[in-house]
């Protein structure tokens, strides 16, 4: 039983050490891609189907629209700022409103988000979450925000085959990431919460309704 022990906080230790050398490594190195990448190629391998390759093309922070930026912290994370990468106001907003309306939304800050994009697999399970957790830690504890809001904006998934701000800058509206005026910055960043369920090309009259929100929202944000 102690041997057993012993083998389990060693495997333990190993997963602490590659996570924490992973933030390490991409505090300073722009990641070449995502893990979720990399599984989902695994994956078309296993499944013997074609793979596309996501469109992704790395994009320094001053070099993607201003626009977009604040669209980007009006719609998915007004306090990203504040918070240490758990946004505990927006949980307990959610948890009330399950509790009175039996409605759900998800309370992911940016930060949540960020670790999720980057380091795990599009997946759904207890061990994820809790890597998700882990991983959000890490980059509040070794990066700073503006390194984080960057990780994020280059990582997220923005619809099929988009990877980033670049690439769904080109994918939609067939300009760069830095070209994006005020109403397509609002688009983007109002698909966000369902990237393949929403389109900013043909926008849907619920999606014209979240843009025009963003807009008067993006007034009152700060400018990463």
């Amino acid at each position: 039983m102690a041997g057993l022990w012993k083998f389990f906080f060693r495997i333990i230790l190993v997963l602490v050490f590659f996570s924490v050398s992973q933030v390490l490594v991409f505090k300073y190195i722009n990641p070449p891609g995502t893990v979720n990448m990399i599984w989902e190629r695994l994956l078309a391998q296993l499944d013997q189907t074609d793979y596309i390759r996501p469109q992704y093309s790395w994009q320094d922070l001053v070099k993607i629209s201003p626009h977009l930026r604040q669209a980007v912290l009006a719609s998915e994370d007004q306090r990203f700022l504040t918070h240490s990468g758990f946004d505990f106001k927006e949980i307990k907003i959610v948890i009330e409103n399950m509790v009175e309306n039996h409605q759900f939304r998800g309370a992911s800050t940016i930060s949540m988000q960020t670790a999720r994009s980057l380091f795990l697999p599009s997946s759904r399970s207890l061990f994820r979450k809790a890597a998700e957790a882990w991983y959000t830690i890490l980059i509040e504890g070794f990066w700073d925000k503006q390194r984080i809001f960057e990780v994020y904006l280059n990582t997220v998934d923005w619809g099929t085959h988009l990877v980033g701000a670049q690439a769904g800058a080109q994918g939609y509206f067939f300009c760069d990431a830095g070209q994006l005026t005020k109403p397509q910055a609002a688009l983007m960043a109002a698909i966000l919460p369902s990237p393949h369920k929403w389109s900013a090309k043909n926008p849907s009259a619920y999606i014209r309704n979240r843009q025009q929100r963003i807009l008067k929202q993006m007034l009152a944000m700060p400018l990463l």
